[in-house]
């Protein structure tokens, strides 16, 4: 197997498992993660997803560039393109496909190009504090083509991200942090705890609420600000109405944790 997935309560653990490989990215790999995420998608008693890499050494390396070689190779340009408009992303996350579920990354090592893509993919980044973080392609005579030249400007400074996709040099983990690029370091030992303890508190929330705002952070990010405020009603207004608002409601003024259904 070249992913692990297990199941805690409402939270998914899907850990990428090719450590011998720093966990790159090969075609067995991504057809298991695109089945583990459509899963995530349709099972309603999943809330969120941590995704993590074996081992101590790396998150992902990237892809399998001899395998991923061969596989372009096959192909014509044309036919190229016209399997990346449809297919999903590399990790089967990177485009054309949403959970529309917040998935966690615990970064636990090296994440590089491919694999900082993947990680960009995901809602929110966590760290281990020798994490590396880079897209180096430019150096091998390709562009970050997985999103990397999208994502990264948006969870960066512009200059920032530009000095990283242009000179394909990597940031240390106090830099990922000081940038915003990751919400928090942690030493590698205590770093599943951490995107758990987060997974968790999502997972505690109501799942309506979560999707809307979610949607609504990712709809509204390049609209006008009267637009994105109507937007935010628009998604709003409908969850005052739910049985999962009433239940809020009713557990605050009792004193206790809500019971979401989702509904």
């Amino acid at each position: 197997m070249t992913i692990r997935s297990q199941v805690e309560g409402a939270i998914l653990i899907v850990t990428l498992d090719r450590p011998a490989s720093r966990n790159a990215l090969n075609a067995e790999m991504r057809e298991s993660l695109i089945e583990a995420w459509r899963r995530f998608r349709d099972d309603h008693a999943l809330r969120v997803a941590v995704l993590t890499g074996a081992g101590e050494s790396a998150f992902c390396a990237g892809a399998d560039l001899k395998e991923i070689g061969d596989h372009y190779r096959s192909m014509t340009p044309i036919e190229r393109r016209e399997h990346g408009e449809r297919e999903p992303g590399l990790g089967g996350l990177t485009r054309n496909f949403d959970p529309r579920k917040p998935i966690v990354a615990a970064i636990n090592g090296a994440c590089l190009a491919g694999g900082l893509e993947l990680a960009l993919a995901c809602d929110i980044r966590v760290a281990a504090d020798h994490a590396t973080f880079g897209l180096p392609e430019v150096r091998r005579g390709i562009l970050p083509g997985a999103g990397g030249t999208q994502r990264l400007p948006r969870a960066l400074p512009l200059g920032v991200a530009l000095e990283m996709i242009l000179s394909g040099a990597p940031i240390d983990a106090a830099s990922a942090l000081r940038w915003g690029l990751v919400s928090r370091l942690m030493p590698a030992a205590a770093l599943m705890d951490c995107a758990l303890d987060i997974a968790s508190r999502i997972a505690a929330n109501g799942p309506l609420a979560v999707r809307a705002a979610r949607d609504a952070v990712y709809q509204g990010a390049d609209l006008p600000l009267d637009q994105a405020l109507r937007l935010e009603q628009f998604y709003a207004e409908p969850l005052r109405q739910s049985k999962d608002a009433q239940e809020g409601v009713r557990a605050f003024i009792e004193r206790r944790a809500p019971r979401f259904s989702g509904n």
